[in-house]
């Protein structure tokens, strides 16, 4: 029987997600995609899962997108509609999300990479978007390009179709940290352990009213955050989080 191309397991209050094809160098298959919705649902209903982290198995490759050599029109208009919800479900999903990368991270991967949170590389990771030397163009890639990094600095990269090196991806601001590989494990540890002392229902609450907010005209968007402030404010937690912080002791979060 073939290896599951998608893994999932719950540790220390925190769910991973890996891509599991090594020798493919994570390309990703339906198969992945169906099971990434299913791991998604997975940890949004686990009370115990805190943040999520997303991955790539071995030590090439994050993701290098959908596997070509299966054929492009594989699974027809389906496997498209498939990524497309799924980029929306990593961007909205209600708890905080990190992405480790390792290696490549090219075309759809940089998709999956964008949509989450935080993005931890190591300093040998390349990133790119290939699309344009096959013919093709990072069409859903390209609504999450444009909502973090300059238009120029996009089209240049989607234009040329060249990798750049993980100091290039962070000055454009595609990634948020640059380690060295041998560090790279100990950060994201580090990440995803302060992430899990966090609020949860405070940080879904903020999420949830950040994306909404965010193509808002100003006005709108001001006033929907104060009501938004003011729904935060009441739960159990920030009582809590106020009162240790008063009392100078760590908080005892319960997500309510």
């Amino acid at each position: 029987m073939e290896d599951k191309h998608l893994l999932y397991r719950v540790e220390e209050g925190v769910g991973y997600i890996t891509i599991n094809r090594e020798q493919q160098r994570n390309a990703i298959t339906p198969e992945a995609l169906a099971l990434f919705h299913q791991y998604l649902d997975e940890a949004e209903k686990d009370c115990d899962v805190k943040a999520l982290l997303v991955t790539g198995a071995g030590d090439k490759a994050f993701c290098t997108g959908a596997q070509l050599s299966a054929g492009v029109n594989t699974g027809g208009l389906d496997i498209f509609a498939s990524y497309a919800d799924l980029l929306n479900r990593i961007v909205s999903f209600p708890k905080p999300t990190v992405a480790r990368v390792k290696g490549f991270c090219l075309a759809g991967g940089m998709g999956f990479m964008l949509a989450c949170d935080i993005v931890i590389a190591g300093d040998d990771s390349k990133f790119g978007t290939p699309e344009v030397n096959v013919g093709l163009w990072p069409m859903m890639i390209g609504a999450l390009i444009f909502r973090n990094v300059l238009q120029k600095k996009a089209m240049e990269m989607i234009l040329l179709g060249e990798r750049m090196s993980a100091q290039e991806a962070l000055a454009m601001g595609l990634i948020t940290r640059v380690v060295p590989v041998a560090e790279l494990d100990a950060e994201v540890k580090k990440v995803l352990e302060i992430l899990t002392l966090k609020s949860p229902i405070g940080m879904r609450m903020g999420k949830q009213a950040f994306y909404a907010a965010a193509n808002m005209p100003l006005k709108e968007a001001l006033k929907y955050l104060a009501e938004r402030i003011k729904d935060i404010a009441g739960t159990e937690d920030a009582k809590e989080g106020i009162t240790a912080f008063i009392e100078k002791r760590p908080p005892k979060f319960t997500g309510k």
